[in-house]
């Protein structure tokens, strides 16, 4: 059996206490990728939270008022970050812009629904890319976080290995300790990397379904804005009208 000063001998603090430039190198940068993960998947699951929470509300204060500017106001009385009040105004301004330029002609109803569509699409992917910010750092650590910890193992090993020589001891007890202290890097590397990964499918499901959210709320939108009537089954309040012209 190994003695209380052995095994204290076997552990973290031993490891770094013997650890060289390169292996410091590499704890520092799981340590920073750890950080990270964690900062992302913390910030971006509140945030999706938050998105999913408040949809409903965001959407039933756009349609439950009697005409588009009323509809834009309630959509500026959001806060800065929601992001359907942001389509909403992009797209009620897109139509805006529209008609004071062309005059509203019934010839020119196609064009307006491109213009439309093309400002919702800008919209949904401004948004998409703020929501999927980060990801990829997440899919980077995934997948490159046990490699990273591989590599410690593999220089550790190499250097217990020349030590080991250098002393000329074989034996169980001179081979377990720097041996042992070399896999640590691996753990390290799993311990990153698993929750990465995790986080990593967790955000992009859940973004997902916000984004699925966003094109439903864009395509009634554009049946609103270029028809005047929201598509078959939405509630009476969905029609929303231009304001009369004076």
């Amino acid at each position: 059996m190994h003695s209380t000063s052995e095994l204290s001998q076997m552990g973290f603090g031993n490891l770094l206490a013997q650890a060289d430039g390169v292996a410091l190198a590499v704890l520092i940068l799981l340590l920073l990728m750890c950080v990270f993960s964690w900062y992302y998947i913390l910030t971006k699951a509140w945030r999706a939270w938050q998105i999913r929470s408040r949809a409903d509300a965001v959407v039933a204060a756009f349609w439950e008022v009697p005409s588009l500017p009323e509809g834009a106001q309630a959509m500026e009385r959001q806060g800065p970050a929601e992001p359907f009040s942001k389509i909403a105004l992009d797209a009620v301004n897109a139509a805006s812009h529209h008609e004071k330029h062309t005059g509203g002609k019934l010839g020119e109803v196609m064009a307006k629904g491109e213009f439309v569509e093309r400002a919702l699409r800008k919209a949904i992917a401004r948004e998409t890319t703020a929501l999927e910010t980060g990801l990829t750092f997440l899919a980077t650590v995934g997948a490159t976080a046990p490699f990273v910890g591989l590599f410690g193992t593999v220089w550790g090993i190499y250097h217990a290995l020349i030590r080991i020589g250098a002393s000329g001891e074989a034996s169980l007890d001179a081979v377990a300790a720097p041996v042992g202290e070399a896999l640590i890097m691996t753990a390290i590397g799993l311990a990153v990397a698993v929750p990465a990964v995790l986080g990593y499918n967790f955000l992009v499901r859940s973004n997902r379904v916000v984004i699925a959210s966003f094109d439903n709320f864009a395509h009634d939108l554009h049946q609103v804005l270029t028809t005047g009537a929201r598509v078959e089954g939405a509630p009476p309040a969905a029609a929303l009208k231009p304001a009369a012209a004076k």
